[in-house]
């Protein structure tokens, strides 16, 4: 007899008379992904029960405790993403011509799909809140770490005070913010999936009063457990290569925002910084001139 995998427990348990499993079940089987990467706490916050209820609802499912049926959850998942195929097999299937122009027309696909969801006044909100505060933390890992460092690097050339949080070890990017306070602003960046160590650090953020913005994909992301503003982005994760498109777009809109919002400040900064760039020599600034088909390269 084929012992029964950990998702059809988790259908059986619906028929299950405690109400509170019947909620636990409901959820995972609608939001697996971000149930997935929930510890027991996180879990029972989201289905309104209490933690030591779903630490029973695991044992129930004949798991010997929480760890157990987390651990057999996210397997379960990671094996149905394996399942969906990725891009070798879409090329054994297509030309490169054919290639190109569905990976394309995919991630058009994503920009008009958070073009759909974007929420104006959030949108709004966010840049107030990136103008405003005194420090700005931003975080991002896994696939979302070249996401916030490009945030990061432009924040950074705009407003100034701005920390990038990128760590392999919990204990060090606790030491970079422990002075956030009320009055700075952190940026949480996380698409499945999603990184524990970037909620632990919306969670401290949280707990320090500070404020939070969630660039993430969509409202049912545990990333919407301690932030105060949100913001959506399309993302395909069926395969193991996550397409960044959208949230880049999106982070593109944001800056450009902001620019606009205080165009005479951000250019005066924009100025220092370029005749800081032309004294201490930080670029080269050669100038190329062509005269016929020979270029003549003048050194300044």
């Amino acid at each position: 007899m084929i012992e029964a995998n950990v998702m059809d427990k988790i259908l059986g348990a619906k028929t299950m008379r405690s109400k509170g499993y019947k909620a636990i079940a409901e959820y995972i089987v609608v939001h697996t992904q971000q149930a997935a990467f929930m510890n027991a706490a996180m879990l029972a916050k989201e289905t309104g029960v209490s933690e030591s209820t779903v630490v029973r609802f695991a044992s129930a499912l004949g798991y010997e405790g929480f760890p157990e049926f987390h651990k057999a959850l996210s397997d379960w998942l990671q094996g149905q993403l394996e399942q969906t195929g990725g891009p070798v097999q879409i090329a054994s299937k297509s030309s490169e011509s054919e290639l190109v122009q569905k990976v394309l027309a995919a991630d058009m696909q994503k920009i008009n799909d958070t073009i759909e969801r974007v929420d104006v006044t959030s949108f709004d909100m966010a840049v107030d809140m990136i103008l405003s505060a005194k420090n700005i933390y931003v975080m991002g890992l896994r696939n979302s770490e070249p996401v916030a460092h490009f945030l990061a690097f432009y924040l950074q050339m705009i407003r100034g005070n701005v920390t990038l949080l990128t760590t392999s070890s919990t204990t060090e990017f606790f030491e970079q913010m422990i002075r956030i306070g009320k009055d700075d602003l952190f940026i949480g960046i996380g698409f499945p999936r999603y990184s524990m160590r970037t909620l632990k650090a919306m969670e401290f953020a949280s707990d320090r009063k500070a404020t939070i913005i969630a660039i993430t994909d969509n409202e049912h992301s545990p990333m919407k457990m301690y932030s105060t503003c949100n913001l959506f982005a399309a993302t395909d994760s069926s395969t193991f290569i996550d397409s960044m498109v959208a949230p880049m777009s999106l982070i593109n809109a944001l800056l450009t925002a902001i620019c606009m919002k205080k165009p005479k400040e951000i250019q005066k900064h924009l100025k220092t910084l370029e005749q800081t760039w032309n004294t201490y020599q930080v670029y080269l600034n050669d100038e190329i001139d062509f005269i016929g088909e020979d270029p003549i390269i003048k050194e300044e």
